[in-house]
């Protein structure tokens, strides 16, 4: 079965849906529990099985018992999308340490403790799949001192759990986005003090598929990475960006 955080709404959200569609039971997780039911309800009508968690991905007793209670009710978690991700955007100087501890705390702690807690099952069944969520702003992103160095983070994490866990079958992958349409998109051209519609169409420009990306683009990515065929792919970062990032 698999678990996938930050799966509420948005890329985590096509996430569940998609790993639904492939056949595995699927663990909701997000802050708030209710909050998880809609996308429970759809993977559950189109003939799947889900479970709602709520919980912390920082919070290590809450890890804990979230990945136990899956593992009790849905069985042992073998694939595991670190998804759940926040932003708190300054430039470093107006950067308070407040929101870089939250940044990482999301990022980086979460994906952590929710691979340590994971991984157990995987070893124990000797086959495995860990997909953690990067983004093109690991390359360097203007007002995401933050964002991008746990980003980047994330990338050296999954290449030393691939080293780590490749002998007990368990591969660990990293998928980096570009510009998707999600809320988090949206709220940024809130932030801005541009329209949606308006900042996603300058984003195309600059895209060399001539569009943004949706949530299904990203979920599509994550179905490969977890497939029996893509066994021998481990340490990788893959860009979904509509073009080469370098």
């Amino acid at each position: 079965m698999a678990m996938v955080t930050g799966a509420a709404r948005g890329i985590g959200a096509a996430v569940a849906k998609r790993l639904g569609e492939d056949g595995f039971a699927v663990a909701v997780l997000d802050l708030d529990e209710e909050a998880c039911k809609p996308v429970v309800d759809e993977i559950e009508a189109a003939g799947g099985r889900a479970l709602a968690v709520g919980m912390d991905v920082a919070d290590e007793q809450a890890v804990e018992a979230a990945v136990a209670r899956v593992a009790g009710e849905l069985g042992a978690p073998t694939v595991l999308v670190n998804n759940a991700g926040i932003t708190r955007d300054n430039l470093l100087f107006k950067m308070t340490a407040t929101d870089w501890d939250a940044v990482m705390g999301v990022h980086l702690r979460g994906a952590f403790l929710m691979s340590r807690a994971a991984q157990k099952h995987m070893t124990d069944a000797r086959w495995g799949r860990i997909v953690n969520l990067s983004s093109t702003s690991a390359l360097g992103n203007r007002g995401q001192a933050n964002y991008a160095a746990a980003k980047a983070g994330l990338q050296g994490f999954t290449k030393t759990l691939a080293i780590e866990l490749g002998r007990f079958g368990v591969t660990v992958n990293a998928i980096a986005p570009g510009f998707i349409e999600t809320d988090m998109t949206a709220a940024t051209a809130e932030r801005v003090g541009v329209p949606f519609e308006h900042f996603k169409a300058a984003a195309a420009k600059e895209i060399p598929v001539g569009r943004v990306g949706r949530p299904e683009d990203i979920a599509a990515t994550v179905s490969f990475f977890v497939r029996e065929e893509a066994s021998f792919v481990s340490g990788q970062v893959i860009y979904v960006a509509g073009g080469p990032r370098a």
